[in-house]
């Protein structure tokens, strides 16, 4: 049914529609080929929506949606990008709704928003209501949702780089940091694409912080690779200045 579905949404998108492939994020492993193949390869604009993208609580190591980020993250020509809340899902689907030269996948989580509370409060958005509707987002560019303090040096200064639903967490860890040791100033920044990378932001967080931990639901492989790929060959590891810590999913099937 995957691999049908995959190859049927290329071809319509080769007829010029505009399709929208919605699988969950552990059950697009069975299209793979078709992804790269049929998809990928053609550089057709099929729009593929992974929900259920990290952990998914009692339906258990079958429908955990640990890999994605890993698989799709070798195939040329594709874009991924990642929500953090209910907003930026919004925002990124009409997003790739306006991709019409290269294929896309937007991965998003089971469970409830965050709502517009915890939105305001953790983001600083200045939101009444949910958006009536989405916005494009420049494609492969991330964002700073918090600033640790300029006027602290290189050494008292770290980073925590989320991509997807671990943003509130990491907003929330950096905020503890910061109460149980003064001498810290933690930026948080949202990565929203693991491809294209935002190599800019990346680069400029590298060189003025001492610790840089990414952040993602996800096995090894995905986004922290990615980061890690792109600071050692631009050689913002080779002076020592720089300590890059990657967290990711257990290398372990996870129950519940």
């Amino acid at each position: 049914a995957e691999q049908h579905a995959v190859t049927f949404a290329a071809g319509m998108a080769v007829e010029g529609l505009k399709p929208f492939c919605a699988i969950y994020s552990t059950f697009m492993q069975r299209a793979y080929d078709q992804v790269v193949h049929d998809v990928a390869l053609q550089k057709l604009p099929v729009r593929m929506v992974l929900d259920r993208a990290g952990l998914v609580g009692n339906d258990g190591p079958t429908h955990h949606g640990s890999f994605d980020l890993a698989y799709l993250g070798c195939i040329p020509g594709l874009v991924i990008c990642a929500p953090s809340d209910e907003v930026e899902l919004r925002n990124m689907v009409q997003t790739i709704y306006n991709i019409d030269n290269i294929p896309s996948a937007l991965r998003f989580p089971r469970g409830s928003a965050l709502g517009i509370k915890k939105l305001n409060d953790l983001f600083g958005y200045d939101l009444e209501e949910m958006p009536k509707e989405g916005k494009n987002l420049p494609i492969g560019k991330g964002r700073v949702l918090k600033e640790a303090d300029e006027k602290k040096e290189r050494k008292d200064k770290v980073c925590i780089v989320s991509i997807g639903t671990r943003l509130a967490a990491s907003i929330e860890a950096a905020r503890e940091i910061e109460a149980a040791h003064p001498d810290v100033s933690v930026t948080v920044a949202d990565a929203r694409w693991m491809k294209p990378l935002d190599t800019d932001l990346i680069k400029k967080l590298g060189e003025s912080h001492s610790v840089m931990v990414t952040v993602e639901e996800g096995s090894i492989g995905g986004f922290g690779d990615h980061v890690l790929h792109f600071l050692a060959l631009s050689g913002l590891l080779d002076d020592g200045e720089l300590k890059a810590r990657p967290m990711v999913l257990p290398d372990k099937y996870i129950e519940a």
